[in-house]
C-alpha cells in the first residue's frame, strides 16, 4: 500500500494551495480518508476526512469553510483545496486511509509520507 501526497509548498496568507493524495494497493474506492497535518513542537491534528463514496465530509472547526476535501476514485485520489490560507497552517500534511472517517490518528491505517505546507505572513 502507498499513499503519495503531494502538492505543498510556499505560499503567502491569503493564498491558496491544492494537496492531491495518490493510492494504490488497496481498494481505495471503499476506504474513506482523511487529511491530517504536524506542526512543529505540536501533535498530529485532524484536518478533514471524506467518505468512501465522497458522499459526506468532515472538517475541523479551524478549517472550515476554508479547506475542501474531495476524491476522484477513478483516479484513485483524494484532494485536499485549501484557500485563504493563515500563518498558523504551516505543518506537514499528512493523508490516510480508514474504515469510517474519525479524528484519531490511531484509527488509520495506513498514510502518506507528508507534504510540507509554509505560509508566510
Amino acid at each position: 500500500v502507498q499513499l503519495q501526497a503531494c502538492g505543498g509548498g510556499l505560499v503567502q496568507a491569503g493564498g491558496s494551495l491544492r494537496l492531491s493524495c495518490a493510492a494504490s494497493g488497496l481498494p481505495f474506492s471503499r476506504r474513506a480518508m482523511g487529511w491530517f497535518r504536524q506542526a512543529p513542537g505540536k501533535e498530529r491534528e485532524f484536518v478533514g476526512g471524506i467518505s468512501w463514496s465522497g458522499g459526506s465530509t468532515y472538517y475541523a472547526d479551524s478549517v472550515k469553510g476554508r479547506f475542501t476535501i474531495s476524491r476522484d476514485n477513478a483516479k484513485n485520489t483524494v484532494y485536499l483545496q485549501m484557500n485563504s490560507l493563515k500563518p498558523e497552517d504551516t505543518a506537514v500534511y499528512y493523508c490516510a486511509a480508514t474504515w469510517v472517517v474519525t479524528t484519531i490518528p490511531i484509527s488509520y491505517d495506513y498514510w502518506g509520507q507528508g507534504t510540507e505546507v509554509t505560509v508566510s505572513s
